[in-house]
């Protein structure tokens, strides 16, 4: 059966969460109202006619960073990204697909990906589950192409409910943590520079580690502040012995957690070195979905969760809470993304420990209004869906 809005005021009292449930109606009365005059909804026009299909489009996007971004293995000035939209019945849900290059995904990928996704089989869009079982079944990777309309989906679905996605998922916004903002490994002249720029925005740095001047890129940012920091050393340490060595002396300087000390494949070595690490230790490169959280269960303090890896807000949900179950620390990151990607990952935070979204801090070409920081702490929009809403020219 197709989405009835009409219907939905008769059983909005079994809605999502029962949060939602007088807004989501109020939302509907409205939009039925709206559907009466034959009005339009946030500028798009409402189809009145026959049962509503969901469209799907996309179209490449390059992110430009506003400094050179390096960590262990790779330097990069750009990254490859590609913008997502559903629409249906006079609403849109916008995605985004980022690729950075260890990923192994591009454009061509993705695009290639989105070309066999048929969402007009689909007449319910409320049939979240199903909807993306079927679209995770149509390859064994493509990841970030996944994850694109999974928050196309939930940011649509969002909007039809009237509530955005933390609302519905019962959590409380107040308890989204301060956000680290990343300084990439680069010289001191530059690290100084970037460390005065956010040092009193921020209440935490994520600092990346794993080269040969790990101590003098912590050292020169001790100079200008001593804000707690996270590391993340991206799989750069080798010894097991000397990576322990470092966390100690990195302990010393005020840093509050490890990501990937050691390359994934080496999970023994990462497993002893949280077992005598002073800092929780958190899998970023070991741990890309769901599956993946039974193997590295006792290797690691906690698991970094990402969309671009594990498909979605979908997936995440299910992580972060099979995580906690295990008695695992949780953190919510991002690549380098627009407010869409970044704003979606958010609706999550008021249940992690520690968030890495600033991805959309580090573009100088965003393309929506979202999920803000405010004195470090991340806030989340009271609007619909993902909370975002479009700037600028969109051309999709």
């Amino acid at each position: 059966m197709p989405f009835n809005r009409r219907e939905f005021i008769k059983t909005a009292t079994s809605a999502v969460a029962g949060a939602a449930v007088g807004a989501a109606t109020s939302y509907a009365v409205q939009e039925v109202k709206k559907r009466t005059v034959g009005a339009t909804v946030e500028g798009y026009h409402v189809n009145t006619a026959g049962p509503a299909r969901m469209k799907l489009s996309f179209e490449p996007y390059e992110l430009q960073l506003r400094h050179t971004f390096t960590v262990a293995s790779y330097s990069r000035t750009t990254t490859p990204d590609v913008q997502v939209k559903i629409e249906y019945d006079g609403f849109t849900g916008y995605g985004e697909a980022s690729m950075p290059p260890y990923l192994g995904q591009s454009v061509e990928t993705v695009s290639a990906f989105l070309k066999k996704v048929n969402l007009e089989q689909f007449k319910d869009p409320f049939q979240i589950d199903g909807i993306l079982e079927y679209v995770d079944s149509l390859s064994e990777g493509d990841t970030a192409a996944k994850a694109a309309v999974d928050i196309a989906l939930h940011d649509l679905v969002g909007k039809l409910l009237g509530q955005p996605w933390y609302r519905i998922w019962g959590l409380d916004p107040s308890k989204a943590p301060d956000t680290t903002f990343t300084i990439g490994i680069d010289t001191p002249d530059v690290v100084r520079e970037k460390t005065k720029e956010c040092a009193d925005k921020f209440n935490i740095l994520k600092v990346k580690v794993g080269l040969d001047n790990d101590k003098e890129m912590i050292e020169t940012i001790r100079e200008i502040t001593d804000l707690p920091i996270a590391v993340d050393a991206n799989q750069g340490w080798k010894d097991k012995k000397q990576a322990l060595e470092m966390i100690h002396w990195l302990a010393e300087h005020g840093v509050v957690m490890v990501e990937q000390p050691m390359p994934k494949e080496m999970l023994d070595e990462n497993a002893w070195i949280t077992e005598n690490s002073p800092l929780p230790v958190f899998a970023d490169e070991a741990i890309q979905r769901l599956k993946d959280i039974p193997a590295i269960k006792g290797a690691y303090s906690g698991i970094n969760i990402k969309l671009m890896k594990c498909t979605g807000m979908r997936e995440a949900w299910k992580m972060a809470n099979y995580a906690r179950a295990e008695g695992m620390k949780v953190m919510i990151g991002c690549m380098t993304e627009t407010s869409c990607a970044v704003s979606a990952a958010a609706q999550l935070s008021p249940i992690v420990d520690f968030a890495d979204l600033d991805g959309n801090l580090l573009i100088s070409n965003d393309l929506f209004e979202g999920m803000t920081v405010v004195k470090g702490k991340i806030t989340l929009p009271d609007r619909p869906g993902i909370g975002i809403k479009p700037i600028g020219q969109f051309g999709i």
